[in-house]
C-alpha cells in the first residue's frame, strides 16, 4: 500500500510527550501512527522542510555517503509489527530498498531512520497490508496533536 508522511506530531501519554510520525495511506481514511524518539522526529521534520543547515547531520551524512558510492534509495517498506510480550503495542520493522552499482539490495532499518531518509529523497513509502491492518488508527485522533516543530523549537 502506498503511503506518505502526513505529519510529525507529539502525543501526550501517561509517560509524558511522545513524538509520532503519521503515515497517510493512499485510498484510506485511517492512518498508521508510529511512535518514535524526539531526535528521529526532528530529523524527519527537518527532511520534510528540505532545509539546509550547513554541516550534515546523521541522515544527511548517510545519504551523502550512499550517493558518493553510487547508490540511491528506491523505496521504504514498513513491513512488520513485532508484538510485545505484554500484548501492548509493538515495534515496527522496515526495509530500505536500495539501488547500488552491484544491483538491488535490501537493508533492515528502523522505520524512523527509513522515513528520515525518505523525507530527504522523496523516495516512495509503502506499508504492507498486514501493517496497515494491525497498526491503523482513526486519523482524527492525531489531527489536533501539536506539530513537532512547535514543540522542539526551531529546526
Amino acid at each position: 500500500m502506498q503511503a506518505s508522511i502526513d505529519a510529525v506530531r507529539v502525543a501526550g501519554t501517561p509517560q509524558g510527550p511522545v513524538p509520532v510520525v503519521v503515515l497517510a495511506v493512499e485510498g484510506e481514511d485511517d492512518i498508521v501512527p508510529i511512535f518514535i524518539g524526539f531526535e528521529e522526529a526532528t530529523s524527519i521534520a527537518r527532511g520534510l522542510e528540505a532545509e539546509d543547515i550547513g554541516r550534515p547531520l546523521t541522515h544527511d551524512l548517510l545519504l551523502d555517503v550512499m550517493e558518493e558510492l553510487g547508490s540511491r534509495i528506491d523505496r521504504v517498506v514498513v513491513n512488520e509489527i513485532e508484538t510485545r510480550e505484554d500484548g501492548r503495542g509493538g515495534t515496527y520493522i522496515a526495509d530500505l530498498h536500495l539501488e547500488t552499482p552491484r544491483g538491488e539490495t535490501v537493508v533492515d532499518a528502523r522505520p524512523s531512520d527509513s522515513l528520515a531518509l525518505a523525507a530527504r529523497t522523496n523516495a516512495p513509502i509503502e506499508v504492507t497490508d498486514e501493517v496497515f491492518a494491525d497498526g491503523r488508527d482513526d486519523s482524527e485522533k492525531f489531527a489536533d496533536l501539536e506539530d513537532i516543530r512547535n514543540v522542539s523549537g526551531e529546526l
